[in-house]
């Protein structure tokens, strides 16, 4: 698998788009290609849900906290720099198939890194009945792109306030809070006996090497391509779920 280092300091939507250029030329990358990123405060919420209904809207806009929303299904998630954001993408159109081989995979460097990780029936990554991994797919013509967070030393308070799921998920979940289900893996990691990682930067190294057999670096070209497909994403009626953005 080829890992593709992701430029700092975008906007979450850019490494969506970078995903989406990627997936469109599979061709060029037949082995996949893994890439992680990190971005300021942001809520990205699944393709189908009304953001009224999973955001406090008010809170985020006196918060900085940016919102936008991505072209695959799943729960709302919030970032910042404390969660690693990974993006895996295959040439194979079988993406329940991908999927599973990803959760996998990413569950078992957990525990190489001597954390219990399991993989749950809702597609999450938990350690010790907590999630520390959210994750999603979908399919495009050429390829399957699966993406999800690693919750290494994320804003907890600034997530709850940020992300207000109706009761009756919770309830479904037998949980009283988004802050119950999930937990950062940052103290279990910083004194870690089998692998010490006291930082996302360090985390995504061990991800990354753990997947990846050698490295390729994005053209100029592709980076307007880039740019472009992000434009789309952008579009206030895209954001407002007026329109697929396909």
């Amino acid at each position: 698998m080829t890992h593709i280092p992701a430029p700092d300091g975008k906007r979450l939507v850019w490494y969506l788009a970078m995903e989406e250029y990627i997936g469109r030329h599979t061709g060029d990358y037949p082995d996949g290609v893994f890439f992680t990123w990190s971005v300021n405060p942001t809520v990205i919420f699944g393709r189908h849900q009304v953001m009224a209904d999973e955001v406090d809207i008010g809170f985020c806009r006196t918060n900085g906290i940016q919102t936008y929303r991505r072209k695959s299904g799943g729960g709302c998630v919030y970032a910042d720099r404390g969660n690693l954001m990974l993006s895996y993408i295959v040439p194979s159109t079988h993406a329940e198939q991908v999927f599973q081989q990803y959760l996998d995979d990413v569950a078992t460097l957990l525990n190489g890194l001597g954390l219990p990780a399991v993989k749950s029936e809702h597609n999450d990554i938990l350690v010790e009945g907590q999630k520390v991994s959210g994750n999603a797919c979908y399919a495009l013509k050429t390829g399957t792109i699966v993406h999800g967070t690693m919750l290494y030393d994320v804003n907890f308070e600034q997530l709850q306030r940020a992300i207000t799921p109706p009761p009756g998920k919770l309830a479904k979940h037998g949980i009283q809070s988004v802050r119950q289900r999930v937990r950062n893996l940052k103290p279990l990691l910083i004194n870690n006996t089998t692998c010490h990682i006291e930082s996302v930067e360090a985390l995504a190294k061990v991800l990354y090497q753990g997947l990846c057999d050698h490295t390729s670096i994005l053209s100029d070209e592709a980076l307007r391509e880039i740019d472009s497909i992000e434009a789309g994403y952008l579009r206030p009626e895209f954001i407002n779920g007026k329109e697929s953005g396909d």
